[in-house]
Formats: C-alpha cells, sequence, structure tokens
C-alpha cells in the first residue's frame, strides 16, 4: 500500500489516507488521514467489534464532555472493512519519548495533571449491574495465581507477592467503582504543546477506581517524579495508607499476570515482565513495606515552593 491514498466511508468520501499507525498492541488499523484540509485519527475495526467500538465510542464523548483532554469523537460508523472511528489528531509527540528530556518539576507538573486528569475519567459512574467487585476481582485473582502457577515460568520472590495477596483480600470489600480507561501510562499519553492528552481507550472497563493505577509502573520505571505526582494529583495531596495497601494488592496481581501473558509473544516481553517483577519486589522491599520506594513523599512541597519561588515569594517557609 502507498500513501497517499483515498478511502471512502459513508459520509466521508474524499478522506486520504497518508500514515499507517503501528504502535499499540489492537487489533484495530490505525491512519492518519487528511480531510477537507484537517487532519484526523481514522480507526478501523472488525465487523465482529462493532458493539464493543460503538461503545467505546460513547464512552469518549461522555469523557470528552467532562473536558479531559483526547481524541476527539468525531463520527461513527460502518464500511467495507468493518466498522471505523474517526477522531481529531493530536499533533504532539509521545510522553515516553520526551518525558525525560524535561526537568524534574515539569516531570512532576505533567503527574500531577494526569492524576487530576484520571479523577475526572473516573466520576462516570459504573452501570448498576455491576457485579460485586470483591466477587469479581477475587475471582480474577484466584485465576491469575492459577494461571502463573501453570504456565511453567517462575521468578526469584514470587511467593512473597502470592502470600501478600493471599493475606490481604479483605482490601476488597465494599470497593466503588466507576469507568476505567484500562491501560493508564505514560504510553498512552501524549504532549502537544506542552499541554498533556490521554489516548488509547482501547481497554477501558469498569472497576475500582484505585485499581486503575496497577500500570503506574511503567511510569515509575521512567520517572518516580511523575509518578509521584500522578497520585498526589489524584488525591490531592498524600494517598491515604489504605490505597499504598491496595495498590500493593494489585501490582501484585497485575505482576504475577505479566509473566503468562509475556507467553504469547517472544522472550524479549518476558524478559521485560521478569525485569519488572525484580523491579516490583525491589521497590515494596519483598512487599514488607507497602509504600513503594520510587514514592517522592516531599516532592509535593518542592514543587509548592519552587511555583512560589517563581512568582517571587520566600521559599517554603512563605508558602
Amino acid at each position: 500500500m502507498s500513501f497517499p491514498f483515498i478511502y471512502s466511508i459513508s459520509g466521508h468520501e474524499n478522506i486520504s489516507i497518508v500514515e499507517h499507525i503501528t504502535k499499540g498492541w489492537s487489533c484495530d488499523k490505525k491512519y492518519c488521514v487528511v480531510e477537507n484540509g484537517r487532519k484526523y485519527l481514522l480507526r478501523i475495526s472488525p465487523l465482529e467489534k462493532s458493539a464493543c467500538r460503538k461503545r467505546m465510542f460513547e464512552i469518549m464523548q461522555l469523557v470528552s464532555g467532562l473536558g479531559v483532554p483526547i481524541c476527539q469523537p468525531i463520527d461513527f460508523g460502518t464500511c467495507d472493512d468493518g466498522v471505523f472511528s474517526l477522531q481529531s489528531w493530536i499533533e504532539g509527540e509521545d510522553l515516553e519519548d520526551v518525558l525525560l528530556l524535561l526537568s524534574e518539576t515539569e516531570q512532576y507538573v505533567l503527574g500531577f495533571q494526569s492524576g487530576e486528569i484520571l479523577r475526572r475519567i473516573h466520576s462516570i459512574p459504573a452501570p448498576d449491574t455491576q457485579e460485586d467487585w470483591e466477587v469479581r476481582f477475587a475471582r480474577k485473582t484466584d485465576n491469575k495465581i492459577r494461571k502463573y502457577r501453570e504456565c511453567g515460568i517462575r521468578f526469584e520472590g514470587d511467593d512473597a507477592i502470592i502470600n501478600y495477596i493471599e493475606q490481604n483480600r479483605e482490601l476488597l470489600k465494599n470497593r466503588p467503582q466507576c469507568f476505567q480507561h484500562g491501560d493508564y501510562h505514560i504510553g498512552n499519553m501524549m504532549l502537544e504543546n506542552g499541554r498533556l492528552y490521554i489516548i488509547d481507550f482501547d481497554r477501558y472497563d469498569f472497576g475500582d477506581p484505585w485499581e486503575e493505577f496497577n500500570r503506574i509502573v511503567w511510569s515509575a520505571q521512567l520517572s518516580p517524579h511523575f509518578a509521584t505526582g500522578q497520585l498526589q494529583g489524584y488525591f490531592g495531596g498524600e494517598p491515604p495508607i489504605g490505597f499504598f495497601k491496595l495498590l500493593a494488592f494489585y501490582i501484585g496481581s497485575n505482576t504475577l499476570s505479566s509473566i503468562y501473558w509475556s507467553l504469547d509473544y517472544d522472550d524479549i516481553e518476558l524478559d521485560t515482565m521478569k525485569n519488572q517483577a525484580k523491579d516490583v519486589l525491589s521497590w515494596y522491599d519483598n512487599m514488607r513495606n507497602v509504600v513503594p520506594t520510587w514514592y517522592l513523599k516531599d516532592c509535593e512541597y518542592e514543587y509548592k515552593w519552587h511555583c512560589h519561588r517563581d512568582k517571587g515569594g520566600g521559599g517554603k517557609d512563605g508558602y
């Protein structure tokens, strides 16, 4: 396929596809397209996913209505190759590619903003028909432990994670549920003219809002300042200790499932997940400390002092 070429969709007969986008894990085909001189993101999904993709488009309309910076949903319908969604184009850079080019304070600020954005996303309630979270996630946890033990691959220290999970199942009781992005980390964020955008809602779900942070490991590995900022932005300050206990539970659970998940890909992916498991055990001192070592408690106060200094203030005591 050579670019550009015309792709006809009902209501959009003169869309010109200029680039095939290969990044991401979705089965969708993604393209940068131009219509009437403006760029858009075109996603084409198999017909069997039409109901799921229509629901995702509707969810994105809800999220956009909250003022969350995302690819704006423009149109949805059927096409020769299945179903399509047309979204606004973000002329920016992948956050994971540029984050470390910024100062630690700037990394923290972007993390803080991502936490505030996530809090807005979580204001969308789960359906009334949603299964009780404790029942649902306990079953999910059982499956993860079983599949991990059956997959034939082990990592040193896995018993510490499994023991922590088994000893803290009561943390799942009475947890609220809401809409979840489903894959919230720096790999699904972009920076355009200094503004943070959230992309790829493919794995959206409904569940415990705190479970959403199980992907924060990717952010923390790259920038502890960003990851710390995300937590403090979400909570408007220091997270409660109950959050950290549940975060350790969710990250531990996800660490187990990432091992057998990687077996569907290649040795590089498996090595990545094994190394991440080592990081998790190191951050949590083999699950003996529920506050991970990447969390920088004083970061918020340093940021406030920095902002006050830039405004001509007198430092920390004068804030």
